[in-house]
């Protein structure tokens, strides 16, 4: 009776553990998910700054990896957090960001949004600007181990920087200037829960980066349909004395650009005497000078008799001395010539 006795007692006792020992699901023995990100460069290409805004988008590609035993019974619920900070030749400035030329900047910035109106910030620094761009999702066994996707970054060069000096502009965001963030939590058959930020809460996660660059090009120029004011002599009787007016050309060019204004001889000159034609076929003899004497002619041969400047990347008039010399008059009428403007740089 006594080993009877023994296997009732295993029997009472053994088998309900051994029962519940079964029912006990392993688990994921040295399971992990690993999370990695790439971003393409944020190219403006060539900035006019005379023009408006330049947008332009880059992309983030990013991959989630689960790997571990038993992973048809687990799910992977992870949480990412994308940041991206001022850059190496940020100087700190994240509103707005910039790239730079030598000692010369460009601001731009970066935006989750295609209206560009919620700055692209980070987890830790960037004070002032915008929180950071989030995505969650199930990592299910039954779609695969891995998990992609991607995001549009986008990128713009506000309108209004007249004063950018012409250059290469660029800026490396390398290193701790961007930043995946990321906490994960791995669940029975997908009963779980995502952590509750991307740095805190779950049961693991990690940091990665994706360095890229911004860059942007300026390149030395004068801006078209520039300014340029008629001369006009006014009503004149009989043409026995000097007369004289001023008129203006008002050119906008980059800054630090040297450039030289010409003025050519009009339609209707003899040589180089300057004339205005009527209706009939007469003329008038007039003449364009660089100097408020009127003795220095402005033509239109560079280095030689033009008026030389240098740009601010702001309108600068410049000043046009005209005269009509005493000379014998010609039949009444209404007197006029074309004269082309020509900015070299």
């Amino acid at each position: 009776m006594r080993n009877p006795t023994c296997w009732q007692c295993l029997r009472r006792w053994g088998g309900p553990t051994l029962a519940a020992a079964l029912l006990l699901p392993a688990a994921p023995v040295q399971a992990t998910t690993t999370c990695s990100a790439d971003m393409t460069d944020v190219q403006f290409g060539f900035v006019d700054p005379f023009d408006g805004n330049v947008d332009v988008t880059a992309t983030i590609d990013w991959s989630c990896t689960y790997s571990g035993f038993l992973g048809s019974l687990y799910a992977s619920f992870v949480r990412m957090c994308f940041s991206v900070e001022d850059g190496v030749a940020g100087g700190g400035n994240c509103t707005p960001r910039r790239m730079t030329s030598g000692g010369n900047t460009m601001s731009f910035q970066l935006y989750r949004d295609s209206s560009r109106t919620s700055t692209w910030g980070s987890l830790t620094g960037c004070a002032g600007t915008e929180v950071q761009q989030t995505v969650s999702f199930a990592l299910l066994s039954g779609n695969g181990t891995t998990k992609t996707g991607s995001l549009t970054v986008y990128g713009r060069v506000p309108s209004g920087q007249t004063a950018l000096v012409p250059g290469l502009y660029s800026n490396s965001f390398s290193g701790s200037h961007t930043g995946l963030s990321y906490r994960y939590n791995e669940a029975l058959l997908g009963l779980g829960t995502y952590p509750a930020s991307c740095t805190s809460g779950g049961g693991g996660g990690g940091t990665d980066t994706f360095p890229f660059d911004a860059t942007a090009t300026v390149e030395a120029q004068c801006a078209p349909g520039f300014a340029v004011e008629d001369i006009d002599f006014g009503t004149q009787g009989l043409l026995t004395a000097n007369i004289d007016t001023t008129a203006t050309i008002s050119p906008q060019c980059t800054n630090t650009t040297p450039y030289q204004i010409g003025l050519d001889d009009g339609l209707h000159a003899s040589g180089t005497t300057r004339r205005m034609q009527s209706s009939g076929g007469q003329y008038v003899t007039y003449e364009l000078y660089r100097d408020s004497g009127r003795s220095q002619r402005w033509g239109n041969t560079e280095n030689v008799d033009t008026v030389t400047g240098t740009g601010s990347g702001a309108v600068q008039p410049v000043t046009v001395y005209s005269r009509v010399s005493p000379q014998n008059t010609p039949a009444a009428g209404n007197y006029s010539d074309t004269v082309t403007v020509t900015i070299f740089y």
